[in-house]
């Protein structure tokens, strides 16, 4: 008989062991070591489980572990809340229906309607591979990857030019990284997903590195600091609103603080739509 398996769990509990240092949790580190990180050993005595058993969860072998032992292995592998729950997650393993490319579908009527109310500030939505589905004209010329069927992860990754438009282009790509696993969760096998990795993993050494932390960091609000070809530097805030009724739609809106430099920039770029010379 088959024995049933977890691979996207087991591969969780690897990643995050080879990320935690023996002196942060506590342990002395005797002697160089082949691979960085705690031993499997290490962890299943933190956890307070068998070296065996913690194998076998790793090996991404079926035993349902208890949410007691998903708990102390987190504290172990010292998880933050939203890696705890993706560890969680995982352990169940996907419930979810995979998908069938209906995210690209586009918006609702509503949605439609608030956009061309937002003329004066960049505005699209996103769908949980980050997707654009539909944007203000104001966010396309504030970046062309925001435009409707772009994938605006694969574009961060890829164009030369959009690494050139954020001043910490590492760090947004490694939040944009660990905010796509944490928006598609514990539906690792997503024939959509997969495409996505596949590709990027291939093209961008940078990607795979990140990628291969497996960090989960749901996607918050925060400001980034841009330096646009037509009207120079921007210090522009984002909001990202879950899309209620949709399947992981966000709506991104950047905004620029009031009488601020960035926000008569802005206006200065929403001139240049109705006046391209």
């Amino acid at each position: 008989m088959s024995v049933t398996t977890n691979p996207a769990f087991g591969q969780y509990l690897q990643a995050r062991r080879g990320l935690v240092r023996p002196e942060d949790a506590g342990l002395a580190d005797f002697g160089r070591r082949r691979v960085p990180g705690l031993r499997r050993e290490e962890v299943a005595g933190l956890a307070g489980i068998s070296v065996d058993y913690y194998v076998r969860l790793e090996q991404g072998k079926d035993h349902h572990p208890s949410p007691q032992i998903l708990d102390s292995l987190a504290r172990a592998l010292r998880l933050d809340p939203p890696s705890t729950l993706h560890l969680h997650r995982l352990a169940q393993g996907s419930s979810q229906p995979l998908s069938n490319g209906a995210d690209m579908a586009g918006v609702g009527v509503g949605m439609s309607y608030l956009l061309e109310t937002l003329t004066q500030v960049p505005a699209f939505v996103q769908d949980r591979y980050m997707n654009v589905l539909a944007a203000t004209p104001l966010a396309i010329a504030l970046s062309p990857r925001n435009k409707p069927g772009t994938n605006v992860l694969r574009e961060a990754f890829l164009d030369p030019a959009e690494q050139q438009l954020y001043e910490d282009w590492e760090q947004v790509m490694e939040e944009a990284t660990a905010g796509l696993r944490a928006a598609v969760g514990e539906r690792v096998n997503d024939p959509q997903l997969e495409k996505l990795v596949e590709e990027l993993s291939h093209r961008s050494a940078y990607f795979l590195q990140l990628w291969g932390r497996h960090d989960v960091r749901p996607k918050v609000a925060g400001k980034r600091i841009l330096h646009h070809p037509v009207v120079g530097d921007l210090e522009l805030f984002h909001e990202k609103l879950s899309v209620a009724g949709t399947d992981g739609h966000l709506l991104v809106i950047h905004h620029a603080e009031p009488g601020s430099s960035s926000e008569a920039s802005l206006q200065k770029l929403s001139e240049t739509l109705a006046d391209p010379k």
